[in-house]
């Protein structure tokens, strides 16, 4: 599939940890936004929360961009928006085909079964990692929720993983692999962030303004829907064999290094 590197005069990069839809009971998970500008700098102040009421009570596209801008003390007045989505955004196919009476064949590792983990997901298990089923992982809260957003106020698909309706490009984004990654490594330390030497000589990321690991998750979002408008030659994208309606999750090329290829399906969940 073709790779997008769409041109705008202003443009901004957010990332959103996504908590569940009622992740104010929760004090440790609930949503969290960053929002990025084109020189890589923190745009307002990274908020964490519930954002429920606000993808609620927003009528509009426009009205719900305002509102990000507003949680991060910050004044939205134009341009493009890339938003890099923490949450499985879909469902598998065969999960899908299931509900209507087709069932497929499930002898395989877990972390293969075709019902409980979209193309994207299987893919990445190939390589040691291990994202999140919204099936068997009670993660379908956060990912009915990000699906929810899309579908109001982003609900077109340009190519798979990529959803885009106007002002609004949309990928989904997965920041535990990142940690993998000198792409990302290099790009955060061009951000304007506070690091510090830890107690084992390595550099940790001590930034005032991203307290909380979901700040972090949201922070390395944003960088990632960067790279997708401004690098995406560095992303892996989908291959031809990647259903649309299940997205896609973008990451660095270099976290696929075989080089550093971990042993497959490590454990059967």
């Amino acid at each position: 599939m073709a790779e997008c590197n769409i041109q705008y005069k202003e443009h901004y990069f957010v990332g959103w940890d996504v908590g569940g839809w009622n992740c104010a009971r929760n004090r440790n998970s609930r949503d969290a936004l960053v929002i990025l500008n084109s020189k890589n700098k923190i745009v307002g102040t990274p908020w964490r929360g519930n954002l429920s009421p606000t993808i609620n009570s927003a009528s509009s596209q426009a009205e719900f961009i305002r509102s990000l801008f507003s949680l991060c003390k910050t004044e939205y007045t134009v341009g493009h928006i890339t938003l890099a989505i923490d949450t499985p955004l879909g469902f598998s196919t065969y999960f899908h085909g299931l509900l209507t009476g087709t069932f497929a064949d499930c002898d395989t590792a877990s972390a293969l079964n075709p019902y409980l983990f979209r193309y994207t997901e299987r893919f990445l298990a190939e390589w040691g990692y291990t994202p999140l089923s919204p099936i068997k992982d009670m993660i379908g809260s956060q990912a009915t929720k990000g699906i929810h957003t899309l579908a109001k106020f982003v609900p077109k698909i340009r190519q798979a993983g990529v959803w885009q309706s106007g002002d609004i490009t949309a990928i989904e984004a997965y920041p535990s692999p990142c940690a993998h990654s000198a792409i990302m490594n290099k790009l955060q330390k061009s951000a304007v962030l506070e690091w510090c030497i830890n107690d084992i000589g390595e550099e940790q990321l001590v930034d005032h303004r991203l307290p909380t690991q979901d700040h972090i998750d949201a922070f390395i979002c944003a960088l990632i829907a960067k790279l997708f408008a401004e690098q995406p030659e560095v992303l892996r994208f989908p291959d031809e064999a990647a259903p649309e309606q299940e997205g896609w999750i973008f990451l660095p090329k270099d976290c696929f290094d075989e080089n550093n290829k971990k042993e497959k399906f490590l454990i059967s969940r």
